[in-house]
């Protein structure tokens, strides 16, 4: 019966760091001791005063459908917050509010793209971007920035890949999975590069833009000639710690919005009423928790930094942002620890799974073949201990 799902289906790819979760969760159930660092997700509590905020919706009863695009009072709340923290101005009908920042990407890009369209996406990129394109029947063009340019595409990059068929650009700063963060002054040399091709869109996914260790968060949104051709997506998940809560949203030209809300009124309506006024509280509340989880990310940045950078064979560059680090690991791949032929990095995660007992994710689903990925948002003792096994595994590669 298999052979009857749709062509649609058939060209996804299942997502490689929901498999590699999945498999340290079967070795757990064994009893094996497993540190996950595979999964992009914070370990700290979803602040108390947010969780308050949930519980009385509940008890006034915020129960019922909501709005297609969300409530107005956290759509004013996203206003406030980008006007406050952005310095950019949009309106509550200039704001979409979905079911986590993934389902906004998936939104705009089905919103957006039709059959042979190409959407350009830097890799490493993020799992799905790709999956997602195809899903909209368009052609992603992977435009590859390795980690000698700090995994950042050039604007000479961006121009060599736009064509005629170019509807949109995706970036995502602070990035998943490298930490890479654009500068201002980065992000002007790719906006001179779209100011002369009118029909590129520009996806700016800024989930993590509150992981951040340089200071300042630049978006393609700032640039006014740019603006009418910006979607800023953002969401509660990672800087507020409410990645199961599933609040994401659109800040766009009010065209794409009205697309994107055509579309999610066929298929999931508004997103969950309580989670919304959660979310209104975390954006409207006070913002100390943001800062508190901010900085232990950066020392825990710090930390494995250091301790990578002492394991022979692995090529190291410093986050900027997020809670990932991202090592070139590719002196490995030929090697041996008996049977078992490191090819891929793909092959070295499964190892470091089964062998070190680290649960990580190759590269290979990053498009970034030679690289692996880790999330350091665990604890200290949980960063210091896995770095140790790594260590140890690999040494044993001969």
């Amino acid at each position: 019966m298999e052979t009857l799902l749709s062509a649609r289906l058939n060209r996804l790819s299942p997502s490689a760091t929901l498999a590699m979760s999945q498999r340290s969760s079967e070795l757990k159930a064994q009893g094996i001791d497993i540190i996950n660092m595979s999964v992009g997700e914070p370990d700290f509590n979803t602040p108390e005063h947010i969780k308050e905020a949930a519980i009385q919706a509940v008890r006034d009863n915020w129960s019922r459908y909501s709005p297609v695009p969300g409530y107005p009072g956290l759509r004013q709340a996203i206003v406030e917050k980008l006007k406050r923290e952005n310095q950019v101005d949009y309106t509550p009908d200039q704001i979409l509010c979905s079911n986590g920042a993934k389902q906004s990407v998936c939104n705009v890009l089905m919103a957006l793209v039709d059959e042979g369209d190409e959407v350009i996406i830097p890799a490493p990129y993020w799992v799905s971007y790709p999956q997602m394109v195809l899903l909209a029947d368009g052609k992603p063009v992977v435009v590859e920035a390795g980690i000698e340019q700090d995994f950042k595409i050039t604007p000479g990059q961006l121009e060599a890949a736009i064509t005629p068929k170019t509807r949109a650009l995706i970036l995502c700063s602070p990035s998943n999975p490298t930490g890479a963060v654009y500068s201002r002054k980065e992000l002007e040399g790719l906006k001179e590069v779209l100011m002369r091709h009118e029909r590129v869109i520009v996806l700016a996914d800024e989930i993590y833009e509150h992981i951040n260790y340089i200071g300042e968060h630049a978006s393609m949104a700032q640039f006014p000639e740019l603006k009418e051709r910006v979607v800023l997506i953002n969401g509660v998940s990672k800087a507020y710690a409410m990645t199961g809560w599933r609040i994401g949203f659109i800040a766009a030209p009010q065209w794409i919005v009205k697309g994107c809300n055509k579309l999610q009124g066929q298929y999931t309506s508004g997103p969950c009423s309580v989670s919304q006024k959660a979310a209104e509280t975390a954006f409207s509340g006070p913002q100390e928790c943001v800062e508190e989880m901010r900085q232990a990310f950066e020392r825990r940045r710090d930390l494995i930094v250091s301790l990578a950078r002492e394991i022979p064979g692995l090529e190291v560059n410093e986050p900027q942002g997020a809670f990932y680090l991202f090592p070139k690991c590719s002196s490995y791949f030929g090697k041996r620890d008996g049977d078992r032929l490191i090819q891929t990095s793909s092959d070295l995660a499964m190892y470091l799974l089964e062998v070190g007992h680290v649960a990580t994710v190759g590269g290979d689903a990053f498009g970034s073949p030679e690289c692996f990925r880790m999330s350091y948002a665990t604890s200290d003792e949980n960063i210091v201990e896995a770095m140790h096994r790594i260590k140890e595994a690999l040494a044993r590669l001969k």
